[in-house]
């Protein structure tokens, strides 16, 4: 009879993923965020979307680094490609919640209110705090991450990932409060884009995106959470359909809505150069000219 030592010895596969990972998922992974990249660059070039913009397409790149590292250790599972792997697809969804909180902290700032009774939205607030609560989550489940690789690190560093998940679940929940006060309120308005029908449309189509992929990482969040809480060698951990559809398939659906309901247009570059507010060009110069001419008038 072979013991438990043995048996872990046998393959580093089972050592480090508590089963043997299926061959094909990853690579379909891989090819799928690959377009999905290359999809959301091509969308925010041609929008001439600024420059934070770009996280999504980065942020699928990175997704594509995990599910190589991921299909590298299907065939041989190493100390430095399960970490590697771990970190890339633990870390780079989190991304995703800065573009979210960036989109609101740009619609507040853009709108431009007189300044906010209430300090917590305040645009500056509101893209710092957000922004400052997700680098510290990234980088508690990124040392967590990290030390569970080691079997000395594991108990302690899941303590650390839980840590991080759960301050990121209540920040969602704060930001998500957020979004729905900014949404509720006309007088926070979004540019109008190509494609939007009008000033309301845009803003709908902003806030649904925005929405439904901060609920996206939020049951993503639950699920990690669960995954490390039932420990190594748990049910959820040990359970690899589990990864594909709460992970990979919640995520993607995410970046799906990310490319339907683009927001690129409505925080571009050009737009913005052009000296378009809510999706009308400003004619301030014009208009002024004609007021002046139609005083004119007047007092002939």
């Amino acid at each position: 009879m072979i013991d438990n030592f043995t048996y872990y010895k046998l393959d580093e596969r089972i050592k480090y993923f508590s089963y043997m990972p299926a061959n094909v998922y990853p690579q379909v992974s891989l090819g799928v965020y690959f377009v999905v990249g290359v999809v959301l660059t091509y969308q925010s070039i041609r929008s001439k979307a600024q420059g934070w913009v770009y996280i999504l397409a980065g942020t699928a790149f990175a997704e594509c680094l995990g599910y190589i590292f991921r299909t590298v250790c299907v065939y041989d599972t190493t100390f430095a490609m399960y970490v590697l792997m771990t970190l890339f697809l633990l870390l780079p969804p989190n991304a995703l919640a800065l573009v979210n909180y960036k989109t609101t902290g740009k619609i507040m700032e853009d709108s431009a209110l007189a300044k906010p009774s209430k300090f917590w939205l305040r645009p500056k607030f509101v893209n710092w705090f957000y922004f400052a609560s997700d680098i510290f989550s990234i980088a508690m489940q990124g040392a967590g991450g990290g030390m569970m690789v080691t079997e000395k690190g594991r108990e302690p560093g899941k303590k650390i990932v839980l840590i991080g998940l759960a301050v990121q679940l209540f920040f969602f929940a704060c930001y998500l409060a957020t979004t729905f006060y900014v949404w509720r309120k006309p007088e926070y308005v979004v540019n109008q884009g190509p494609s939007d029908k009008s000033p309301a449309a845009a803003k709908r189509k902003v806030m649904v995106a925005v929405a439904l992929t901060t609920i996206m990482l939020y049951l993503r969040s639950i699920y990690r959470i669960a995954e490390f809480a039932d420990g190594y060698k748990g049910k959820i951990y040990s359970a690899e359909w589990a990864f594909y559809v709460f992970d990979t398939l919640f995520i993607f659906i995410a970046f799906l809505v990310y490319i339907v309901l683009f927001i690129g247009p409505n925080f571009s570059n050009a737009r913005a150069s052009q000296g378009t507010v809510y999706g009308y060009p400003q004619k301030i110069e014009s208009d002024e000219a004609t007021a002046t001419q139609q005083s004119l008038t007047r007092l002939v």
